[in-house]
């Protein structure tokens, strides 16, 4: 499709926003202070995040690389959209034309997505390294690029396509953002929003919530064998998994309801303020994403507040103790002993957790039971 030619469909958009545009101008305003504080707070956090990355060569490990790969998404979603619907709301109307919202609802849709992925595949890689024993190569960067660089090219597969007919970019709600044409029911725009709805927003929640509760139970597991500090553990992994599941689901659950509501629902039945504030809140994430992904990361908040205080990088004072697959913690596992913690690795040695995860260090429990087998728990 030729975005510089006239669309009818995009006509009747722009017809359609202005029909549910009367928000008001305490409406306008409302939503100006929120996108204000978000894109402000936003911007702030994420850039304080990339600083800390940039400043303490400790964090640079390939699971990092996701979570850094979130921030830079958030950074892109503070710099090329939160602005635009900010000024929009000010002013009560958007600003920068029909070109302006069409570039504006793929980029976003772009950034957002990126966000969406990235979650699931963090929650992956965490499941893999605690529940799947195998060696890490800490020097080995390429499977977490090649996570990333495939965060990408599924983000484009399905934001790019309404640039080129299926379904469209155009104004939503009071005509002060821009997104998918959700109010459209043609039958294009139909299937690319259960589509998008199933493969970018259920699809992503449906793999870390079977991710996280597999961790969850294997800590569980752990606790009832250690009983003094398993169970201090589980609570602070419980914590983490139920705010980021909670995160995820507070800012875009929202938006996925109220788009299937407005295309499935009669007419008018969502009007201007209910589908101004899945907007809000799913731009609330780039405030809410470095606080609960980067905080939670213990190693991170070390170096955070070293920053604060200029002081050294922290990884050299605080060593980890990490589980390697090797012949020591092999012995260890076929030792006939009574449940103990056993460190597989001296300190400082890379492991595991050096490679996906440096907030989650790994200790090796061993049962005397009659497989023998040894469980792997985290230490928060």
């Amino acid at each position: 499709m030729d975005s510089g030619a006239p669309d009818p469909s995009a006509n009747g958009t722009l017809r359609d926003a202005r029909a549910v545009r009367e928000l008001g101008r305490g409406g306008h305003t409302v939503a100006a202070v929120c996108l204000g504080v978000i894109f402000v707070a936003g911007f702030v956090c994420n850039v304080a995040v990339l600083l800390v990355f940039a400043r303490f060569q400790s964090l640079w490990t390939p699971i990092n690389l996701i979570l850094l790969n979130i921030v830079v998404s958030d950074v892109l979603v503070c710099v090329f959209g939160t602005p635009f619907s900010f000024a929009a709301s000010v002013y009560g109307r958007w600003l920068i034309g029909t070109h302006g919202c069409r570039w504006y609802g793929f980029a976003n849709s772009l950034f957002g997505i990126v966000s969406l992925v990235s979650f699931a595949i963090l929650s992956f890689e965490r499941y893999c390294t605690i529940l799947c024993y195998s060696k890490a190569d800490i020097s080995d960067y390429r499977k977490a690029w090649l996570s990333i660089a495939c965060c990408w090219l599924y983000s484009l597969f399905w934001t790019l396509p309404p640039l080129f007919g299926w379904s469209s970019y155009g104004p939503e709600g009071p005509g002060t953002t821009c997104s998918v044409q959700w109010h459209q029911h043609s039958p294009g725009n139909v299937s690319y929003v259960i589509c998008l709805f199933i493969f970018c927003l259920l699809l992503p929640l449906l793999l870390m919530v079977f991710c996280y509760s597999k961790i969850l139970i294997a800590i569980r597991g752990a606790a009832k064998i250690n009983q003094t500090t398993a169970q201090r553990r589980e609570t602070h992994v419980m914590l983490m998994v139920v705010s980021m599941v909670a995160c995820y689901l507070l800012c875009w659950m929202p938006y996925g309801i109220v788009a299937l509501i407005a295309m499935f629902g009669r007419a008018g039945l969502i009007g201007p303020t209910a589908s101004i504030i899945p907007s809000i809140l799913a731009k609330s994430s780039t405030v809410l994403n470095p606080i609960i992904y980067v905080l939670f990361n213990n190693q991170f908040y070390r170096c955070f507040m070293t920053l604060i205080r200029c002081g050294s990088d922290p990884q050299d004072h605080h060593s980890l103790h990490t589980l390697q697959s090797s012949p020591a913690a092999a012995a260890a596992a076929h030792q006939p002993e009574d449940p103990q913690e056993v460190n597989a690795t001296p300190p400082g040695s890379p492991g595991l957790s050096d490679h996906f995860t440096p907030e989650l260090v790994f200790t090796l429990i061993c049962t005397n039971n009659i497989k023998k087998k040894c469980t792997k728990i985290i230490i928060i």
